[in-house]
C-alpha cells in the first residue's frame, strides 16, 4: 500500500483540512512507560541548499535521504551526522540521486545516470567518501530494496531489459550475484528484503502465466532458492524476514487473500488472517500489517493480535524494531507516530510548525527519522516546506 504519497502531497498543497487531526499539545508527544514517560523533541535536519528534503533511513548517528540542492536545481542523496549536526552531499552517478538505506559505514541508494536516463544502484562509503556504481545484471537499470551487513539486495533488468531478476551485491567483493527465479533463467523475480544470508522476494513459476507468482527465500550460503508456496491458492508474495521467519501475502484455497508467516527451519506456515493483507513486516516473533485501513500486530508465540492505534483514519506501520513501531496515521491528515507492541502506547509526533509529519525508521537509541512540515507562509495553506527531521526521545517524570 502506497497511499501515503498521495496524502502527503495533498497536505503539502494545503488541500487537507487544518485541525482535522490531533491537536498537538503536551500529551501528543509523550507516552507512558512505567516509572516515567518518554517525550520526543523534533529536530529539523535542514537541506542541501534547496527548499525540501526527506529522510529515508537511520542507523546509529547517521540519517540518510535526499534533498533539493541550491535553487532546487537537482535532488541529491545526503548523509546527516546527528553528533556533528552536519549534512553531507553524497553526489550522483550523473543526474539526481536518493539514499534508501544505511548500515555502519555504508549508504545505499539509487541515482539516475542522466536526465530521463536509466537508474543504477549505488553504495557510498562514509569513511572513504567514495561513491560506487553497483552496476546491473546486463540490463539498463537496478533498484535497491535492502541492506544487511555487507549485502545489498535489489532487482535488476537483464540484457535487453525484457526480464528482471533479484540480485545480491557484496560490498566487500563488489560482486553482483544473479539470484535467478523459480522459473529458471527466463523467469522473472524481484527482491523485497534481506536478513543475514537470506534474501526474500517474489518470482514467476514454470509453465504458468507471468502474473502467477510465489514468494521465495534465497540462501546466499548454499545458493539455493526455496519456493515458499501458498495457503492453498495459486499465488503468494514474500515481503520481509526476521531470523528464519518470512512474512507475506497469499491466496487461499477459496481464492481469498490473507497474510502469512513461514518458518524456514520448521516449514510451519501460519495464516495471519485478513487484517494482514498489506505491508507485512516482522521483528522477532511480532508481525505487523494492515487491511488497507487499520494496522495490527500478531504474536507468533501466543497467536494473539492487537490493533495499533485508536482505529481512527488509516494507519500504516513503516518499520518495527523490537517492541517499537513507527509509521503514519491519516485522519485525514498525515501524522507521524511511534507505538509500542508490549504496552499498546501510541504517540503522535509533532511537526516543525506546519501540520503534517511522517515517520519511517527508528534506530536502536529510539531516534525516529523521516520528514515534517515547516510553518506555512500564509494562513490559507497547512504546511510550509517539508524538511528531513528526527524525533529524539527523552525520559521525563
Amino acid at each position: 500500500m502506497r497511499i501515503r504519497l498521495r496524502a502527503w502531497i495533498l497536505a503539502g498543497a494545503g488541500l487537507l483540512a487544518v485541525g482535522a487531526g490531533p491537536a498537538y499539545g503536551a500529551d501528543t508527544s509523550s507516552a507512558a512507560s512505567g516509572a516515567g514517560s518518554v517525550k520526543y523533541t523534533v529536530r529539523d535536519l535542514g537541506t542541501l541548499g534547496g527548499t525540501r528534503s526527506e529522510a529515508t533511513a537511520i542507523d546509529g548517528n547517521t540519517v540518510v535521504g535526499s534533498s533539493r540542492t541550491s535553487g532546487d536545481a537537482a535532488e541529491h542523496a545526503f548523509a546527516y551526522d546527528l553528533c556533528r549536526h552536519t549534512m553531507t552531499d553524497l553526489g550522483t552517478l550523473g543526474d539526481s540521486s536518493k539514499a534508501t538505506g544505511v548500515e555502519g559505514d555504508y549508504v545505499v541508494g539509487e541515482s539516475d545516470l542522466s536526465t530521463d536516463g536509466p537508474t543504477h544502484g549505488f553504495a557510498y562509503n562514509l569513511r572513504t567518501r567514495r561513491l560506487v556504481d553497483i552496476g546491473t545484471l546486463g540490463g539498463s537499470s537496478t533498484n535497491i530494496t535492502g541492506l544487511s551487513g555487507d549485502t545489498v539486495v535489489g532487482t535488476s533488468s537483464l540484457t535487453g531489459d525484457a526480464v528482471t531478476h533479484a540480485f545480491a551485491y557484496s560490498l566487500r567483493t563488489r560482486a553482483m550475484t544473479d539470484l535467478g527465479s523459480l522459473a529458471g533463467s527466463s523467469g522473472d523475480s524481484t527482491s523485497a528484503a534481506v536478513s543475514g544470508a537470506i534474501v526474500v522476494g517474489s518470482s514467476s513459476l514454470p509453465s504458468t502465466p507471468a502474473t502467477t507468482r510465489h514468494g521465495f527465500a534465497y540462501d546466499l550460503r548454499t545458493r539455493t532458492m526455496t519456493d515458499l508456496g501458498t495457503l492453498g491458492g495459486n499465488s503468494s508474495t514474500a515481503n520481509d524476514i526476521s531470523g528464519s521467519t518470512v512474512v507475506g501475502q497469499s491466496r487461499t484455497a477459496a481464492n481469498g487473500l490473507t497474510g502469512y508467516a513461514y518458518d524456514l527451519r520448521t516449514g510451519i506456515r501460519t495464516d495471519l488472517g485478513t487484517h494482514f493483507l498489506t505491508a507485512q513486516l516482522i521483528s522477532g516473533s511480532t508481525v505487523v500489517g494492515g487491511d488497507g485501513l487499520l494496522s495490527s500486530s500478531y504474536d507468533l508465540v501466543t497467536h494473539t493480535s492487537a490493533m495499533i492505534g485508536s482505529g481512527r483514519g488509516v494507519t500504516e506501520v513503516k518499520q518495527i524494531a523490537g517492541n517499537v513501531m513507527v509509521g503514519d496515521n491519516f485522519a485525514p491528515n498525515s501524522f507521524a507516530f511511534v507505538a509500542r507492541v508490549d504496552n499498546g502506547d501510541f504517540t503522535y509526533l509533532a511537526s516543525l510548525g506546519g501540520l503534517n509529519s511522517s515517520a519511517t525508521q527508528v534506530n536502536r537509541h529510539g531516534v525516529i527519522a523521516r520528514s515534517a512540515a515547516l510553518p506555512p507562509a500564509d494562513p490559507v495553506t497547512a504546511n510550509g516546506p517539508i524538511h528531513a527531521a528526527v524525533w529524539v526521545p527523552h525520559t521525563v517524570g
